[in-house]
């Protein structure tokens, strides 16, 4: 599978991070949705290293793919406890 689209910009509000991507798409995604992200520092989060893939967060040893994104996953680390 090859990725459609790159990251170019991530920002961040209280409640979501803001993904903008290279064909002009903005995505929105709940900080809920990665509990390493929701609770690191406004300066951790602003550490951000955008690459081809995604995005990557050093010091709070966070990865999200765009791919990811685009699908709609959150954090997949943790397993779910309830059946879908």
């Amino acid at each position: 599978m090859s990725i459609s689209a790159r990251a170019t910009d991530v920002r961040f509000d209280d409640h979501a991070m803001w993904v903008d991507l290279d064909d002009g798409r903005t995505l929105g995604v709940p900080l809920a949705w990665f509990p390493r992200l929701l609770h690191a520092a406004p300066n951790q989060r602003d550490q951000v290293r955008i690459s081809v893939s995604g995005l990557h967060w050093e010091e709070i040893d966070e990865d999200i793919s765009i791919a990811g994104l685009l699908a709609g996953k959150g954090d997949m680390t943790r397993a779910r406890t309830e059946a879908a």
